[in-house]
């Protein structure tokens, strides 16, 4: 609500709490744990905003601030929200709203080309390393130098492939160009197609103009963007929120403080900003941030933690609401201490304590006074919006989108002429036919394969004469090649199947039935021809004794061996 052209967001026990249009564009920051009321205070600041004639632009995570385009309703919350503001009566209205979508759904297509995206946003897109951000920055040159338009992500695919196909033809101008590096920008590239990315890239490219314009009755639009799926994607969210400020700052003319901003940015989720983030992009957003002030531009950051920011972003937000921040852990309450000591003490409570204390609704405001210098910290309730609080039904959201003033306007793609039809035509016209390139090979009949033996003589009897004669062997046969079959017939192998193990005596030992009847055999002897048999092994044994005692004494008497002197 406004008061005295002032925005009026919060009352305290000294009164209400307001902040200055004329120091909007100096940042700020709307900070608070979950659930603490950091979207209420959004949508209070952006429906003031655009009652000042200033346009707005917000990130809808959640989407529950889509409900910013209708009246609000009297309740029992709202009637004690008003009591606890001192405010008598609410008058209750919806702000002008345009609804875009970066992937068409909820809202008018937002899309830009890959070469306004820059190498530098485009390879945080694809987080991408050091050396594979290098090759991204070549590919532009290249682009650029040649006159190739980088329109959709096709025809940097297209790039890509042309520069890794000639890569030598660049490599003394532009350096060296690895195709392992074009390779996993390629794949990285399928990776963003495969989550949509390939919707923010094409034409008709936004034109940022169109988020600065007036209703009719001169109040200012409040752009929002459906990002309950795009904030999914946190990479994409991030980079599209980086790509629209530079936008602004590129395009902008320089304004200098005025009376009221030009346009105000909500970038909620702000932490996503700046997670691994590369240091050259971050000192680009902390330049940005630095330089966009004078281009009439205030730019908000909502974030549950004000540690999420860098010290480099957040010193330069001069307006700060913070909500209750929870503090558990020796560490948190660390945080905390070091956020209170970045507030304007006031005597009359301790910001420590107060910050860890507050109830849903209230805040800690500190904005700057009309000298520069941050007012005195007071804890104060903020107002509850003349809007609708949650989210809008997709009946009412659609009758926006087809009758607001873009309808038509970004719905259908164009695809012109770009990098990617004019490397194809560059290719089709280089063609040479098939009967041209390639030629028919004659034959080769292989070489006779020469013998490595010499001629060899020999002497050979003739009996007819009884003479040697000399005779040499010319006709010894040449090795024969033996080529190998191409294919080799599997040997057939038997494979026994096993069979089960049954404890069984071995053939080869005699059953005892054959045992005993061997025995019943030789029992069957008579008693003389037992006597006999004995008898002959006998003189069989002796006669052997007896002849080989003979043979050694002879050969022992030949040797001399053994004679008695």
């Amino acid at each position: 609500m406004l008061l005295n052209r002032k925005i009026w967001l919060g009352t305290s026990q000294e009164g209400a709490v307001s902040l200055l249009p004329s120091m909007a564009n100096r940042h700020g920051l709307i900070a608070g744990a979950t659930g603490t009321g950091k979207t209420v205070t959004l949508q209070v600041m952006a429906e003031d905003f655009s009652a000042l004639g200033v346009p707005v632009f917000m990130a809808d995570i959640k989407g529950d601030l889509s409900g910013i385009c209708k009246p609000g309703e009297m309740n029992d919350k709202i009637a004690e929200r008003m009591a606890n503001c001192s405010l008598s009566s609410l008058p209750m209205q919806g702000a002008p709203v345009t609804f875009w979508d970066v992937y068409g759904e909820k809202g008018h297509p937002v899309r830009t080309t890959v070469s306004e995206m820059g190498p530098l946003l485009f390879a945080r897109l694809l987080q991408l390393n050091d050396t594979q951000s290098g090759v991204v920055h070549l590919i532009f040159r290249i682009a650029d130098d040649e006159g190739f338009l980088l329109i959709d992500l096709k025809d940097l695919k297209a790039m890509l492939a042309y520069v890794g196909e000639n890569a030598s033809r660049y490599t003394l101008n532009y350096g060296n160009i690895s195709k392992a590096s074009i390779g996993a920008i390629q794949r990285a590239i399928a990776i963003l197609e495969d989550q949509g990315g390939d919707q923010f890239f094409g034409e008709p490219a936004l034109n940022i103009a169109d988020w600065l314009c007036l209703d009719e009755s001169g109040r200012g639009m409040v752009n929002v963007l459906a990002a309950d799926r795009l904030y999914m994607k946190p990479a994409m969210y991030s980079t599209f929120l980086l790509w629209m400020l530079s936008e602004l700052h590129e395009l902008l003319p320089e304004q200098g403080d005025q009376e009221l901003p030009r346009m105000v940015f909500f970038f909620d989720e702000a932490h996503l900003l700046f997670d691994d983030c590369p240091k050259t992009l971050l000192e680009r957003i902390e330049q940005t941030v630095r330089l966009i002030r004078s281009k009439g531009v205030g730019v908000y950051f909502v974030t549950q933690n004000p540690t999420d920011i860098p010290s480099g972003v957040l010193s330069q937000l001069s307006n700060k609401v913070l909500h209750a921040l929870r503090a558990f852990t020796p560490q948190e309450q660390k945080v905390i201490r070091a956020v209170a000591d970045t507030f304007r003490a006031n005597p009359a409570f301790s910001t420590e304590e107060t910050l860890m204390n507050l109830a849903t609704g209230e805040a800690l405001m500190s904005f700057l006074q009309e000298d520069g210098t941050p007012s005195v910290t007071q804890r104060a309730t903020v107002l509850p919006p003349q809007s609708s609080i949650g989210a809008v039904a997709e009946d009412l959201r659609r009758t926006f989108i087809d009758t607001g003033v873009y309808a038509g306007k970004y719905d259908a793609p164009v695809d012109r002429e770009s990098a990617y039809e004019l490397l194809s035509a560059r290719f089709v016209s280089a063609q040479t036919p098939v009967t041209q390139v390639v030629q028919p090979v004659p034959e080769v009949q292989p070489a006779p394969v020469q013998s490595a033996y010499q001629p060899m003589v020999f002497r050979v009897f003739n009996p007819q004469t009884g003479m040697y004669e000399e005779k040499s062997m010319d006709n010894m046969p040449a090795p024969v090649q033996q080529s190998q079959p191409a294919v080799y017939q599997q040997p057939q192998v038997h494979k026994p199947q096993p069979q089960p193990v049954a404890w069984q005596q071995s053939a080869q030992a005699p059953a005892p039935a054959e045992k005993k009847s061997a025995k019943k055999a030789k029992e069957e002897k008579g008693f003389g021809q037992q006597l006999l048999e004995s008898f002959a092994r006998s003189a069989t044994t002796s006669s052997g004794r007896t002849l080989g005692n003979q043979i050694t004494r002879s050969l022992l008497g030949t040797l001399g061996i053994g004679k008695r002197k």
